[in-house]
């Protein structure tokens, strides 16, 4: 019995090994030069890439109020959106949003495996264009290959020279667009240019230059494969009725080259082993071999494929989005509902909801109103009772503001000390005072009395906060 499970766990272990041994993996022996061919796919991905990272950009250029329309202004604890300044007692905002992205990531994988990897990411696109420059420089794969090889000459440097000067342009540009959604963005470019940048500026821009210097123009591929954490994690979160680019093994098998009109032979499905599919992937994967782990689900393997079949007079689709249950002839939904897809909707349904609800409930001023515990309230000796409060002031405006302490108690007889000159308070952070309240004992009709502070903007009246808190006095 123990001989038969030996067997049993070590034909287990042979058939683990010989899948993984089956996987075509680029360790990083050779470089990938991958070949441009337009197509759908590779149109998508252009237009996505850009309408995600262009703004990266551009935006903080953008000004409103004579100020950056939006800045992470770390150093202040501020963030600035257009009218909207969000301070750190209202940070749960910020956990939500990151909680939407992670959901959204894990719907959208659970949907369509690596989309986020083939389209959006940043290390997709800046090394696709990074390759972009390469090719233009270097010409065609096939150019590029031969220059690598070929001795060193004074043709080779003046080319690399001029790639790498034009990739470490694009690095420092990286590296500064990042910096700008910190800082204001022409104070910036003021203090570079006269190399007065403070000491965290430079650091971050020189993480900045070197990490996309290296990940896109050396690394490429090998950062999504062996460095990054979401390949990982998407790689195990898709299941059998999850859409990602699949070669049809029972339409393309047995492959063999394109025979000549008149030559017969032994049966051959639809792939003529052009190998283009594999030429154009960005990660050096050969589709044909099945569901791979450098597949980042790009689609231009598709577009390769089809390019070829319109060529050869054969339908297209013998490499396309499509599940493994589709492939395998199972039945498959027209409409993906897969329950966890839904929970992770209903989740981000409930996050966003909460941020609409935040940013509408933000108001310029908050107010919080601590009474004092010890002792709760001081027997005066004109025969009045005082209590005492702690104003905290929160300024949510981007400009100083004095402030007109009120209460509304049923109290006859109510004296507000302190409260005499308006408190001032600055913008973007809060502000501390102390106001009383004296009340003649003989107007207390209960031990606690529900009182309601408001503070009230001098420049502004439509700045205010308000809050009830309580007046207490002897038993009556």
């Amino acid at each position: 019995m123990n001989e038969a499970t030996d067997n049993k766990e070590t034909g287990s272990v042979t058939s683990i090994y010989h899948e993984f041994e089956a996987w075509q993996v680029n360790r990083g022996e050779k470089t990938i030069h991958a070949k441009r061919m337009p197509g759908f796919f590779r149109t998508i991905k252009n237009y996505t890439q850009l309408a995600l990272w262009l703004p990266f950009f551009l935006v903080p250029y953008l000004r409103w109020n004579d100020k950056q329309a939006i800045l992470f202004d770390i150093q202040n604890r501020q963030f600035h959106f257009f009218d909207i300044m969000v301070l750190p007692q209202d940070i749960w905002m910020l956990s939500l949003v990151l909680l939407i992205a992670a959901m959204t990531l894990f719907a959208v994988t659970s949907v369509a495996s690596r989309v986020w990897c083939g389209y959006f990411c940043f290390q997709t696109a800046w090394t696709d264009w990074f390759t972009w420059i390469e090719d233009k420089i270097e010409g065609n794969p096939a150019a590029r290959r031969k220059l690598d090889d070929a001795p060193m000459s004074l043709d080779k440097i003046k080319k690399k020279g001029i790639k790498h000067a034009v990739w470490m342009l694009l690095a420092l540009l990286t590296g500064i667009s990042f910096s700008v959604w910190f800082v204001d963005a022409y104070e910036y470019w003021n203090n570079l240019i006269h190399l007065n940048l403070p000491k965290v500026g430079w650091v971050v821009l020189a993480m900045f230059f070197f990490g996309t210097y290296i990940l896109a123009g050396f690394l490429r591929e090998q950062a999504c494969i062996w460095l990054c954490p979401y390949a990982r994690i998407q790689g195990v979160m898709g299941d059998a009725q999850t859409i990602l680019p699949t070669y049809d093994t029972a339409r393309g098998e047995p492959r063999g080259k394109l025979r000549k009109g008149g030559e017969t032979g032994a049966p051959q499905g639809d792939c003529i082993d052009c190998f283009q599919c594999v030429q154009v992937c960005p990660t050096g994967v050969d589709i044909r071999h099945g569901q791979q782990l450098g597949c980042i689900t790009c689609g231009l393997c598709i577009d390769a494929c089809d390019a070829i079949m319109d060529k050869v007079g054969k339908p297209r689709g013998l490499i396309r989005y499509a599940s493994l249950d589709e492939m395998s002839g199972k039945p498959t939904h027209k409409l993906y509902q897969h329950p966890r897809t839904l929970v992770y909707l209903a989740i981000i349904l409930v996050a966003m909801s909460g941020i609409v609800y935040g940013l509408t409930h933000l108001g310029a001023m908050s107010l919080k109103v601590l009474p004092e515990r010890q002792p709760l309230f001081v027997q005066m000796s004109d025969g009045s009772v005082q209590n005492k409060y702690a104003f905290k002031v929160l300024n949510k405006t981007d400009k100083d503001i004095h402030v007109k302490v009120t209460a509304e108690s049923g109290l006859e007889g109510q004296m507000l000390i302190g409260a005499e000159t308006p408190p001032l308070t600055h913008h973007g952070r809060g502000t501390s005072f102390t106001i009383f309240v004296k009340v003649p004992s003989k107007n207390l009709k209960q031990e606690i009395t529900p009182i309601h502070f408001r503070v009230e903007g001098v420049e502004d009246p439509a700045v205010f906060a308000e809050y009830t808190s309580n007046f207490n006095g002897p038993k009556p």
